[in-house]
């Protein structure tokens, strides 16, 4: 019976979206012979906390489901060892980049992809706290199905377990290393009500995450397919695509992971910086590595945080982070697109030693590109006046450490790709986190049980 990894990462209030995952677990589990290890990584407040611990505590036990409910102490505790134990030099920058102060999407997924190392886990499942299940019939729409008939299986092997087949056969020996949908609803990147404010200034904001070589039409096509998932339409009917994939439709709250590609290769560690956790998606369109796209799409809503108050100026920032962070990103597409089959050694593994290199050398680029988003950012939140135009004053002193940061998180991302092999190998060694558990499963094959943090950092 093979280990899975069904990850929840969360900082805020999800009580039902515990309940909810809860549910694809034991989807899981009834369906398919797997031993699943719901793994709910938890930054939350005190009181948040033991309001999710409730949440877990009733979760019904299932056979063959193992919860997991760690709160940051445990994270860091588990982390310390298995950086301890890997021998990497700077443990204490590692640290923090596994476990920063401020939101970081790319590291909570990087500790994820670390337990499920030390889970035994053979892929990862990620969905996030701030999205839904769709519905047919009355009963939740699954995205775990599709990941779990194809993840790991040779390309050919998977073609039986989806609804079109467009995979080259060249591929077909290539592992399926990523099985992913979009959602629907809301946009994935609070900025519609400056669509609905500005259409013209939306373009202006939303074309600067856009390569400055494009041309003016392949902009205006980004502007209007960006954050957008997959519209409105319901799910009505299973379709999935095996093939090298078009990750546009791709989003990082409905994927799905072979442990041949994230221990491997980890994300971004930047924090906050919204969009960091989407670098594997084209790792595995360049490399090119067989994926599986299906239209079990997760619903999106947006959280009243982030459009009030200190709420929305912590979001903005982040938006402007993620543009600046596209300085050094597309370097880095553009040489994994160059680079194509040579990224993958002849067992189809990943060269990560060569995406570090990219990634290395991007650090060098010229900032004159950032210094002109920054100054288009400025130029459109004071048109839009209100809180947008308060933003920009905010953000005027923070200005040269943001160009400073988005370096340093490159150079940082580069380090942390060094050292993943090892850390993953140590994680391995270390286990399961130690600390008080409590068993949530009335069928356990490999006689582990489940961890429940009762404290909070």
């Amino acid at each position: 019976m093979r280990r899975i990894c069904l990850t929840l990462p969360t900082n805020r209030a999800c009580t039902a979206t515990i309940a909810d995952i809860g549910e694809e677990a034991a989807y899981a589990a009834g369906r398919f012979d797997v031993e699943v290890h719901l793994l709910i990584l938890d930054s939350s407040d005190a009181s948040t906390f033991a309001d999710h611990a409730k949440a877990v505590d009733a979760l019904p036990a299932v056979p063959n489901v193992i919860v997991h409910h760690l709160d940051e102490a445990r994270q860091r505790d588990f982390l310390r060892e298995v950086i301890k134990r890997s021998g990497q030099a700077e443990p204490e920058l590692l640290l923090d980049l596994m476990l920063p102060a401020a939101v970081s999407y790319g590291a909570c997924t990087n500790r994820a992809f670390l337990l499920a190392a030390a889970l035994g886990c053979e892929s990862i499942h990620r969905r996030d706290s701030d999205s839904g299940y769709q519905t047919l019939d009355g009963n939740p729409v699954f995205p775990i199905h599709h990941e779990l008939l194809s993840l790991g299986k040779p390309g050919a092997d998977a073609a039986d377990g989806v609804t079109e087949n467009e995979l080259d056969p060249v591929h077909g020996r290539k592992p399926v290393s990523m099985v992913g949908g979009s959602f629907v609803g809301e946009l994935s990147v609070d900025v519609s009500e400056i669509k609905e404010t500005d259409p013209g200034i939306y373009h202006d904001v939303v074309s600067l995450w856009a390569p400055p070589e494009w041309p003016a039409e392949e902009v205006q096509g980004l502007v209007q397919e960006s954050f957008i998932g997959a519209g409105t339409e319901p799910f009505s009917v299973d379709r999935s695509v095996l093939d090298v994939p078009d990750i546009w439709r791709l989003d990082m709250c409905n994927i799905g992971f072979d442990r041949e590609l994230y221990e491997r290769v980890p994300l971004p560690p930047a924090t906050d910086t919204i969009g960091s956790d989407y670098f594997l998606l084209h790792v595995v369109r360049h490399a090119p590595l067989p994926a599986v796209v299906h239209n079990r799409h997760i619903v999106n809503f947006y959280t009243a945080e982030r459009r009030t108050g200190s709420g929305f100026t912590d979001y903005q920032v982040r938006f402007v982070k993620f543009l600046l962070s596209m300085l050094y990103l597309h370097p880095v597409y553009f040489d994994l697109e160059e680079a194509g089959p040579a990224l993958l050694d002849p067992q189809h593994h990943v060269r990560a030693a060569s995406i570090s290199g990219f990634v290395r050398r991007s650090t060098g680029a010229d900032r004159t590109e950032n210094i002109r988003r920054l100054d288009v950012i400025d130029r459109c939140y004071r048109q839009l006046g209100g809180k947008y135009a308060e933003f920009a004053d905010h953000l005027v002193p923070l200005r040269q450490g943001l160009l400073d940061r988005a370096q340093v998180d490159t150079e940082h991302f580069a380090l942390l790709i060094d050292a993943w092999r090892p850390l993953v190998a140590a994680s391995r060694a270390v286990g399961r986190p130690t600390g008080q558990s409590t068993s949530r499963s009335t069928g356990q094959p490999s006689g582990q049980s489940t961890g429940r943090s009762t404290g909070r950092a």
